[in-house]
């Protein structure tokens, strides 16, 4: 079956957001669905799409990185490579989260002028959670806008 691509968009957008069109276009076997309501009712949507999949690339961003790496360090069997994208793992949410040990490849992308949320816990956390980290810190914004698009996808997402 391949590797499964699946992109989750932070908390103000959905899959018609920039980055759910840039996906949706480049990568039309990519799952972009909408994560509405509450993060309960995010996670069991989500939870449902992923049931039966497995080698999955999940793509997160902000608060869609949150959900991303909630769902590897409770399925990390299933999922090939974690890619985050300014992840709000500094919200409360990701507590019951921090001690656990992720080996699974974690790629995560941060802007220094990023408002929403901040680089420094987000990176402490990153470095304690995830034992197999790439973490990239960038000059850009919250939504990545400046850099988004010039990240090398094609490999990031590869099988």
């Amino acid at each position: 079956m391949g590797t499964i691509r699946v992109f989750i968009h932070g908390l103000e957008s959905s899959s018609q957001g920039t980055k759910g069109v840039f996906f949706r276009k480049r990568y039309p076997d990519m799952i972009i669905e909408d994560y509405p309501g509450s993060l309960e009712n995010r996670m069991t949507r989500l939870r449902g799409i992923l049931s039966d999949k497995k080698d999955i690339v999940l793509v997160g961003s902000s608060y869609g990185g949150l959900m991303a790496a909630m769902y590897a360090c409770d399925n990390e069997h299933r999922v090939k490579r974690l890619i985050l994208l300014a992840p709000a793992i500094n919200l409360e949410e990701f507590k019951p989260y921090l001690n656990r040990k992720i080996e699974l490849p974690v790629i995560l992308y941060h802007g220094t002028r990023d408002d929403v949320v901040p680089l420094k816990p987000v990176r402490e956390i990153a470095s304690k959670n995830f034992q197999n980290l790439s973490h990239h810190i960038v000059d850009d914004d919250h939504p990545l806008s400046e850099t988004f698009t010039s990240f090398d996808w094609d490999n990031l997402l590869a099988d």
